[in-house]
């Protein structure tokens, strides 16, 4: 592979790991970010690698990362297939994601098995364009039956340290993160050890209490998957998970802000409250993101989609058609939400909470070159993945 050069100038603000830079050019080479630069030390010599002109009219932040995402575009990831994974890839930045964790979803122990192996072979073959695949979401399937939402059923088993550790090995050690009812994890032993791993425990699909939580906290849980879905709410008597995230200081919370799966006065509940220092903003998006109103499926089950909901035939939300950008667009309409907390909420909080902070997540030199280009709208003019143009609006 030849060497890539990039060069952004006429960058009207940068929202940089410490601060808003006005006026400033950014050099990237060979998929890092080499130098960062006020307008001025440019200079006038010519640069032999792709030019973008902001022309002073566009801010730079860093490339959003979806830590929760199934699928969209017509693939999931539990197709177990290279081509799901390229699809990914190509049509992700044009959202402004460039890095997601794939997730998988409740299934026999067999298709979660070809899922992750699928994504081992992917990440350790030659390095590929758009879109970074950084590693696995393991949702279920040790998780509440009651609180199942869109997890099949049937499938649904106790917390196993041998079996997760088996899937660990056969994603060659790229689970991440993993969402589970800590309430089922009796010893508390399942969460230590993954805890102890480096991995990223998330309490989702739950009926644990403030209690249960708090004492999971202890062991090592550090996230709630999908904020207010599939979990008990705020009670007087029993704040539950919901109320762990207003009050644990440990705890970083996912959000689905799309306006469905939590309604904006929640929103603006949860982020006056949680703030943008423990938001993880996610989209949960299934395979019908991108495509028209229609029949889909989701984990071997029948998914309607209609209006922008996708829903099981009992009702129950299965995901979301949710773009990133369409949710960074939800939160700015919140009192108080400015692009710093979009910059938090989208790129840094995840990339320190899955462990991949060194190079991703914040502009800084020596990091991957991950950027959006956004205009005065919050609309994607270009989406760069690792130094190479991966959207460019309008095509």
């Amino acid at each position: 592979m030849g060497q890539t050069k990039l060069l952004i100038k006429n960058i009207q603000e940068a929202y940089l790991d410490q601060e808003v830079a006005k006026n400033i050019s950014i050099i990237a080479e060979n998929g890092e970010i080499t130098q960062i630069l006020k307008q001025e030390e440019l200079g006038d010599s010519s640069f032999d690698g792709e030019v973008i002109d902001a022309k002073n009219e566009l801010k730079l932040i860093p490339g959003f990362i979806d830590a929760h995402i199934h699928g969209g575009y017509g693939v999931d990831v539990m197709d177990a297939t290279p081509e799901a994974l390229q699809t990914l890839a190509d049509k992700l930045p044009s959202e402004g994601t460039t890095s997601y964790l794939a997730t998988t979803i409740t299934q026999s122990d067999e298709e979660i098995s070809s899922a992750l192996k699928n994504v081992a072979a992917w990440t350790t073959g030659e390095q590929k364009q758009g879109a970074d695949l950084v590693g696995v979401h393991l949702e279920g399937p040790f998780v509440e039956v009651s609180k199942a939402g869109a997890q099949p059923k049937k499938y649904i088993t106790e917390p196993d340290l041998d079996k997760f550790m088996t899937w660990q090995e056969d994603a060659n050690g790229q689970i991440r993160t993993i969402t589970m009812a800590p309430e089922h994890d009796k010893t508390g032993e399942f969460i230590k050890t993954l805890y102890k791993s480096g991995v990223n425990v998330s309490a989702g699909h739950t009926d644990a209490s403030f209690g249960q939580i708090k004492d999971a906290v202890q062991l090592g849980i550090r996230q709630l998957t999908h904020l207010c879905n599939a979990m008990n709410g705020i009670h007087h008597r029993d704040i539950g998970a919901v109320g762990a995230a207003f009050r644990l200081e440990d705890l970083h919370a996912e959000l689905i802000s799309d306006g469905i799966h939590v309604v904006p006065e929640m929103l603006q509940l949860i982020f006056d409250n949680v703030g943008s220092d423990r938001i993880i903003m996610i989209t949960d998006s299934m395979r019908a993101k991108g495509l028209e109103d229609g029949n889909y499926e989701l984990g071997g089950q029948p998914v309607q989609v209609k209006n922008g909901q996708a829903t099981l035939d009992n009702g129950s939300l299965a995901g979301s058609i949710l773009k990133m950008i369409d949710a960074v667009k939800v939160m700015l309409k919140l009192d108080g939400v400015e692009i710093e907390d979009i910059v938090k909420m989208t790129a840094e909080n995840p990339a320190k909470q899955v462990g991949i902070f060194d190079r991703k997540g914040s502009i800084e030199a020596g990091k991957d070159a991950d950027f959006v280009l956004l205009n005065d709208e919050a609309d994607i003019v270009y989406t760069i993945c690792k130094g190479k143009i991966a959207y460019r609006e309008g095509e």
